[in-house]
């Protein structure tokens, strides 16, 4: 097999699981194990992508052997590997943890036979959106996730997520026709959606043209990232949903947001005129996200607003368009993603083991479940970035490349860090002392039993992943460094897609002012 076809392969199984899990909606174990084969493929293919990228820079699949500029092609570089590896090992971790808990509280009304087909349905969305060379079938790839997260929200039918998934769906669709809307200005702009031939042909217009297609499609992907102001549905949406849901969506969904603007601010239009709005955008949702967070008496609340706080961890390495920032950006993105869903996991533990999620109603799991404690103790710290984890490491980095960014901005983004920081290791405390610390409610005394050994297996492993990131800190940094050298240089990426003759014409550097250069 040539090593380009494996590219269809992260899109393609899940999309062929789905229909087979489908026809065996009779058969939950089967639809089960089948799902898990399916997820343990994808994240070996991953793992091989991956591989390839490190040696060979950027792996191109033309789908039905079109020239890029007409058909469907699918692009892996670094950046693309990394989520690939993170997603696809953070979903398989989650479908085992679900099997072991009912994803629906009313099982008799609740088709939850089509739960193993729309998880799927979700993969194959989230690694389109990763691999996808052009902006339609970026657009696609959000669709397919958001369908599929559209099921997800609203299995068992109660009343809570059913208004709760009503927010969503208005939201998202809103999202969506802007995205749309900005593909088509792009298109009637320059004549083409493909992202490499967009790098050349965007230079060419008038900076305010490029200003406002920048613009619509950053409202786009910062809905979808939950970035402040544009972040309001996201507490209200995500917990109501079962533990396993809340998990994917917390790990994943705002990534690929991420990840988009990640491909907006770099191959599209580096050295952006708006920077000073990303930063303050960041700023901005790093504090009114965190001070949520602390008025927050729910602990899946609690975890929500965190996830809409830390998202301006990742736009402030955005922010700055440098090698260093970007470089941290990727890193802090990796470890998000792998502790943000551990986080709702083991609140699906706490959940399991004490009824309820409400911290008035909690206490004493500590004394009553050790296990639980310890598994929800190692990520929390790890999320308020306490050193030695990975959480440290990762704003350590974005505070570094504020240092050397050594502007009025970036000293407010580090100030506005450290607060964060200091206010989530705050919230932690407090979930700590309420649920763990105090006396047994008399919700956790009767709810006695013990938890499924596989929810707490597949919430280790994923631990277990995030340590990892901690161990591997320097191979991966060295990683996410090449890989932001490659975002920033263009072309690499428009190289692997359209050749080196369109890579020579794309020629730039960022001054050291930050002016974009261009030279043909």
């Amino acid at each position: 097999m040539s090593m380009e076809l494996l590219l269809a392969l992260p899109v393609m199984l899940p999309l062929g699981g789905a229909a087979v899990t489908l026809l065996l909606r009779h058969h939950v174990k089967v639809q089960l194990w089948l799902t898990i084969l399916t997820l343990v493929a994808i994240v070996a293919v991953a793992l091989i992508v991956g591989w390839h990228v490190t040696q060979e820079s950027v792996l191109v699949l033309q789908i039905g052997a079109w020239a890029p500029q007409t058909g469907i092609v699918l692009v892996a570089d670094r950046l693309t590997a990394l989520m690939l590896v993170v997603s696809s090992v953070v979903t398989l971790c989650v479908l085992v943890f679900s099997s072991a808990q009912a994803v629906s509280e009313n099982s008799e009304r609740t088709p939850v036979a089509i739960y193993h087909p729309t998880y799927l349905a979700l993969v194959a969305g989230v690694d389109m959106a990763f691999l996808a060379g052009d902006l339609f079938n970026l657009y696609v790839g959000f669709e397919v996730l958001l369908a599929s997260s559209y099921v997800l929200l609203t299995l068992g039918g109660s009343a809570s997520r059913i208004r709760a998934a009503t927010t969503y769906v208005i939201v998202s669709l809103l999202s969506s026709i802007i995205f749309l809307s900005g593909i088509a200005m792009v298109y009637a702009a320059t004549g083409t959606v493909n992202m490499a031939e967009l790098a050349v042909r965007l230079d060419g217009l008038e900076p305010g043209t490029r200003m406002v297609l920048e613009l619509i499609l950053l409202v786009a992907f910062a809905i979808k990232a939950a970035i402040f102001p544009l972040s309001a549905w996201l507490p209200d949406s995500y917990p109501t949903a079962p533990a396993p849901v809340t998990a994917v969506f917390a790990g994943l969904l705002t990534k690929v947001g991420i990840y988009a603007i990640l491909r907006l601010e770099t191959l599209l239009f580096p050295a952006s005129q708006i920077q000073n709005l990303l930063l303050a955008a960041a700023a901005l949702s790093l504090i009114i996200g965190i001070l949520g967070a602390v008025a927050q008496t729910d602990l899946k609340r609690v975890l929500s607003f965190t996830l809409v706080s830390h998202m301006g961890y990742m736009l402030f390495g955005i922010g700055m368009s440098t090698k260093v920032g970007m470089a941290a950006t990727i890193y802090y993105v990796a470890h998000h993603i792998t502790v943000q869903s551990t986080m709702f996991l083991a609140a699906g533990l706490v959940e399991h083991r004490g009824g309820t999620t409400n911290l008035a109603r909690l206490g004493g799991l500590a004394k009553v479940a050790p296990v639980i404690a310890v598994l929800f103790f190692i990520p929390a710290m790890n999320l308020a970035g306490i050193p030695p984890f990975s959480g440290f490491l990762g704003k350590v980095g974005l505070i570094n490349a504020g240092i050397q960014y050594d502007h009025p901005a970036g000293w407010m983004l580090i100030a506005a860090s450290v607060i964060t920081s200091l206010l989530t290791l705050y919230a932690i405390a407090k979930i700590w002392n309420r649920a763990f610390w105090q006396e047994p409610s008399e919700d956790v005394l009767e709810n006695v039993g013990p938890t499924p050994k596989v929810m707490t297996g597949a919430t280790t492993a994923l631990i277990g992943v995030t340590l990892l990131l901690t161990v591997l800190a320097g191979p991966l940094m060295e990683y996410t460094d090449a890989a932001a050298s490659s975002m920033l240089e263009r072309t690499p990426y428009v190289g692997a897609v359209l050749g080196d003759e369109a890579a020579n014409d794309l020629v730039y550097r960022i001054g050291e002012g930050g002016e974009r250069v261009v030279e043909p």
